[in-house]
């Protein structure tokens, strides 16, 4: 390349948004909202008769909004809340993101806490990350819009303020983890690279208390990383292996790692993607590695106190004159030989370096997250990803943490009579399976890597991407995963 590049420089989107909580919503307010559960009646704050409302065709139902203009003050919100017997925190977050998506032009959002049998801060918690994650925007442009939300009060009791408040803070934090990894996972791969990823986690994580540890093209090959510097062969990029750790205060209560997929574009290589809508996506088959870092840089934050290690693996995998060849044997981390039949299956090559690292540290358990298989997506869809693995109370810890965060999963079994797919005539093991149950055969082979040790695999090819706005979740990159991976660090026991 005899040129610069033609692409804008990368700047991660700077957001201010002011969290709170009080008896009385603020003066510069723009809309207040008031949830309104079937069979219960307005708050007076409303203004506004439960009759009324239902003459003005409220009523109630889950999602339903009715906004109320005046002349003067701000403009009331009705949320309809369905069965007050139902509330979880998952429903408070979707009925606060309905409040969010009501009023698009408003910046300065209050919202009155109902009284529920959860918790004061955890109810907080999910109402913020609900309204702040609605508003998402991210944006490469000279015009456009900015993220819209600036700020957002909780109107609550006297006694329950202090609790109100440390909820909201706590959400807010999660907020901006899952926001970061949105932002990775829909920045271009030609304006995020492997080391430019580097950049940012060097950049990040000593701000949130991480130990930051970049390996190199000549440090990966030191550390005999065939898989990794094998799908980078094709790349104009070099690439890159970013190590996050983070200590706790204390003794910790165990020792997790993360491994990522960080393809930062995911053209195939030699066997080349078709030029279709997918392949234009595919700047977020990165979405794994930006969960990790999202997550790891709220740990301190939040209090974790189990030790976690992340392993980001970044490469293009591109094709080109010098790129991995179908057929080829790769050298794996640990002296594994791999046969490649098909370059597209990359992310289970370049993660498997990493599971390999993992091992030789002290670990209680290790949880991999990658856009791995379409397979997946065409048994769960695009709003439930799989999870595999070999130790039934790691699974169960992982699938706890989907739960409370609502970002769901479900458990694939890990049929080990599909093993011999894998078997390689010339290698000790090929890339890839048949042509079916295609994500459990990647997860077999990912689990040749893990010695033994407890491990959980998690596939999210199907929900690193919404095509539609819809509660919390907007167009484009999720960031599933990043509440979900927080979530476990912060609950991790080891088994």
């Amino acid at each position: 390349m005899t040129h610069a590049a033609p692409y804008p420089p990368f700047v991660l989107p700077q957001r201010a948004l002011r969290v709170g909580a009080a008896a009385a919503a603020p003066e510069d307010v723009g809309a207040i909202g008031h949830i309104v559960f079937a069979g219960q009646t307005l708050d007076p704050l409303s203004g506004l008769s439960l009759d009324r409302a239902a003459a003005l065709g409220f009523k109630a139902q889950p999602g339903e909004t009715l906004v109320l203009t005046s002349a003067e003050g701000p403009v009331n919100v009705l949320i309809g809340g369905g069965d007050p017997g139902a509330v979880t925190t998952a429903v408070l977050r979707d009925l606060a993101s309905y409040l969010a998506r009501a009023v698009p032009g408003l910046d300065r959002l209050a919202l009155v806490l109902p009284r529920t049998e959860l918790p004061i801060g955890d109810a907080a918690a999910a109402v913020v990350e609900g309204a702040a994650l609605a508003r998402y925007v991210y944006r490469i442009g000279t015009d456009g819009p900015e993220a819209t939300l600036a700020s957002f009060d909780l109107i609550v009791s006297d006694e329950a303020v202090s609790d109100a408040a440390t909820g909201a803070t706590r959400g807010l934090e999660v907020v901006k983890a899952a926001k970061l990894a949105r932002d990775l996972a829909g920045t271009p791969g030609g304006i995020l690279t492997a080391m430019k990823l580097a950049g940012v986690a060097s950049e990040l994580g000593p701000q949130a208390g991480l130990e930051v540890e970049i390996f190199d093209e000549p440090a990966l090959v030191e550390l005999g990383c065939g898989g990794l510097l094998g799908i980078n062969l094709g790349s104009a990029e070099p690439p890159a292996m970013i190590k996050l750790v983070y200590r706790p205060d204390g003794e910790p209560t165990g020792r997790l790692t993360l491994v990522g997929k960080g393809i930062m574009y995911d053209a195939g290589g030699l066997a080349l993607k078709p030029g279709d809508e997918i392949h234009a996506t595919m700047k977020n088959d990165m979405s794994g590695a930006a969960a990790i870092l999202g997550a790891m840089t709220a740990l301190r934050a939040l209090g974790c106190r189990a030790q976690v290690t992340g392993y980001l693996m970044c490469t293009d995998n591109m094709p080109s004159g010098s790129a991995l060849r179908l057929g080829d044997i790769v050298v794996m981390r640990g002296g594994k030989t791999v046969e490649v039949i098909n370059t597209d299956a990359e992310g289970r090559m370049v993660m498997a370096d990493a599971l390999v690292l993992a091992t030789e540290e002290p670990v209680d358990a290790i949880v991999d997250i990658a856009t791995l298989t379409g397979a997946a997506m065409r048994t769960l869809g695009t709003e439930i990803a799989a999870v595999l693995g070999n130790n039934d109370a790691l699974l169960d810890q992982v699938k706890a943490a989907a739960e409370r965060v609502d970002e769901p999963v479900w458990e694939l079994p890990l049929a080990r009579r599909y093993r011999p797919e894998l078997n390689s005539p010339i290698a000790d093991l090929r890339n890839m399976g048949g042509v079916n149950a295609g994500s459990i055969t990647a997860a077999l082979f990912l689990e040749e890597f893990v010695a033994g040790k407890p491990w959980v695999h998690i596939d999210i090819a199907g929900t690193a991407q919404s095509g539609a706005a819809r509660k919390w979740l907007n167009h484009g990159p999720t960031g599933f995963g990043t509440r979900l991976l927080l979530d476990l660090a912060l609950n991790f026991s080891a088994a």
